[in-house]
């Protein structure tokens, strides 16, 4: 049986490696040679606190002698000068401001990107509705989205973000590009078969809903042939922007969308317009998204340039590194693809047993408007931290790690719980300024607005659930998320078949339970693998942000009755009353979490004065 390692010598080793590097830079001889040969770590220890590889040299045992003893002066010099436990503790409340910097600049690029998103559902729902054929569109892209979650895009980011990260922290650039590049190719390789195959078998996977031959002349299935390449797409942007947020550059892949949006907008003003029929105009939709797409993955790659090296032409499945993320995605896949699952399995309960000419455009409308705040606060905090738990766990730094966690969850929960109280009381004032519009009747609005105001529920739960299976990717121990997804699967299905008697808002109030049980299961989870991470703190400001919120909650509806009442529903008359209920109603949580002490507004408020 192979010998484990035990802390202290992996501490050794890595000190040793850092070492190393730099010697190499500056033409000193090295422990290890490029020429070395790689073997996998010792199959006994956990694999979540494994590094990527072991780099054993080729040299005769007089040489390695002599290094090793070169190795144990500079490590004994090392150790008198490493700095003492306090100093991580004292850096904290720095790294916490940094983090917020870097959070609020994704937050403002991703910002853009979401009201162009939103303009652009404004110009959907003007131009289909939510009834008819448009709901064979949403399920011909609700198909292969499912897809991409499960083997492409955000699951193979997760993956690949923490072996890459770990590459570059021990100074092994060269192999993390060449590891990249290998990845890169795969995924070429890979996902163009899988996206032909499904190319093949998308009207069969049509009918599964309802959408067959004779719903629409067979339109979900040409529509799914159409949208299908967003798969390939997408997993090769997942590769792109991994390697760009390991290089904590977030901006550009935070204003692709911006591009995406504006190509699919081209679409729908220029192209849908000139269609003549319902579905031609739905296939320049799905043209356009393709498109969008396409261009979103050529966006990035420019700033690829410059850094440590650049993708090549080569595949080395024998690197261990490469093995790593394959396995690491497995359970990632699983746990990511299990949570847009879910969004599976509901729309499979919307057409089978409510409305299917209504009920999938409605859940996606609604779904849409609830992503723009989780797009622009809780993915941003999320995408930010990603690379630095990432880099706190290859460096065995858990205080860091606790405290971003604890930092990303008190984040998150200031930023979403008083969109999710305003989200709740404005439903209907929302959806009717926003959609009401064109083939979007005014007996749609409170089928969409209940629909929000049930997802709002579970709006900043989402958002820590991120947060918390971010933390465990970046341990590279992505099956606690994984069991705990497959377990809210059933629990979905279960609310589903609960509460579709309630009628299409059903849908997503099941959706909402399951984020909330997923937040506390992954909490449990975490403390028992970590200890604690300032539990108390975050519990109490999340209490503390909930009262805020429902004074945003109380004023903001006052501010809208009272104004709707006056001023009629006119749409500049619209604008007004919700722009002020909303202006007003946050302006009173910021008072109220000022009066509470809430800490997370005062990082906010020193960051702007340091902004200006």
């Amino acid at each position: 049986m192979l010998p484990t390692m035990s802390d202290a010598e992996r501490e050794r080793l890595e000190r040793r490696l850092e070492r190393d590097r730099q010697r190499r830079e500056q033409g000193k001889p090295t422990y290890f040679e490029s020429e070395a040969t790689l073997d996998l770590w010792p199959i006994g220890q956990d694999s979540g606190d494994q590094p990527t590889a072991i780099i054993r040299p080729r040299r005769d045992r007089r040489e390695l002698a002599e290094l090793e003893a070169i190795e144990l002066d500079e490590e004994a010099q090392a150790t008198q000068v490493l700095p003492p436990a306090e100093s991580l503790a004292e850096r904290e409340p720095a790294t916490g401001t940094g983090l917020a910097r870097s959070g609020v600049v994704f937050a403002a690029a991703t910002a853009v990107s979401r009201v162009m998103g939103l303009l652009r559902e404004i110009v959907a729902a003007a131009l289909f509705g939510i009834h008819g054929p448009i709901n064979a569109f949403e399920i011909a892209f609700l198909v292969p989205n499912t897809v991409r979650s499960l083997v492409a895009d955000s699951a193979l980011s997760s993956a690949f973000v923490p072996v890459f990260s770990d590459l570059l922290v021990k100074g092994e650039r060269k192999r993390a590009w060449r590891v990249a590049s290998s990845l890169f190719w795969l995924m070429l390789l890979g996902l163009g078969g899988l996206t032909a195959f499904f190319i093949v078998i998308a009207p069969w996977v049509m009918e599964l809903f309802g959408y067959g031959p004779h719903a629409y002349d067979g339109l979900a299935g040409g529509l799914a042939r159409v949208l299908f390449p967003l798969v390939l797409v997408l997993g090769l942007t997942g590769i792109v922007v991994g390697i760009l947020n390991s290089y904590d550059h977030f901006t550009v892949p935070a204003l692709s969308p911006v591009a995406w949006n504006l190509v699919i907008l081209l679409g729908l003003g220029l192209g849908v317009p000139n269609a003549s029929t319902q579905s031609s105009k739905l296939y320049v939709y799905a043209v356009a998204v393709l498109v969008a797409t396409i261009v979103q993955f050529l966006l990035p790659l420019p700033w690829l340039r410059g850094r440590d090296d650049r993708l090549r032409l080569v595949i080395d499945i024998r690197d261990p590194a490469v093995k790593r993320t394959f396995a690491l995605m497995l359970p990632v896949t699983i746990g990511l693809g299990l949570i847009n699952l879910n969004a599976f399995i509901d729309q499979l309960f919307a057409t089978h047993l409510l409305n299917k000419n209504l009920a999938p455009a409605a859940i996606v409308r609604a779904f849409r408007l609830y992503m723009l705040p989780q797009g622009m606060f809780s993915v941003a905090v999320a995408t930010v931290l990603f690379p630095l738990l990432s880099r706190h766990a290859s460096r065995e730094d858990w205080n860091g790690f606790r405290g971003t966690i604890g930092t990303g969850l008190r984040l998150i929960s200031f930023l979403l719980l008083p969109a999710s109280a305003a989200a709740a009381v404005l439903a209907t004032p929302i959806v009717r300024l926003l959609y009401q519009h064109g083939q979007f009747t005014a007996g749609q609005t409170p089928v969409v607005a209940h629909c929000l105001a049930a997802f709002a529920l579970g709006l900043t739960f989402n958002g820590t659930m991120l947060m918390l299976n971010r933390g465990f990717f970046s341990l590279q121990s992505p099956w606690i998320p994984s069991w705990i997804a497959l377990g809210n699967l059933a629990v979905n299905a279960g609310l589903d078949a609960a509460f579709y008697r309630f009628g299409i808002w059903g849908i997503p109030l099941s959706t909402s339970i399951v984020n909330i049980v997923a937040t506390f299961a992954l909490l449990v989870m975490f403390r028992r693998r970590m200890g604690g991470f300032a539990l108390g703190q975050t519990a109490r400001s999340f209490l503390l942000v909930t009262v805020a919120a429902a004074v945003l909650a109380a004023v903001s509806w006052w501010i809208w009755y009272l104004l709707d009442v006056g001023l009629g529903r006119s749409l500049p008359a619209q604008i007004a009353s919700l722009g002020a209920a909303l202006v007003v109603g946050y302006a009173a949580f910021f008072a109220s979490a000022r009066l509470l002490g809430v800490q997370e507004l005062e990082t906010l408020i020193r960051l702007r004065r340091a902004r200006a």
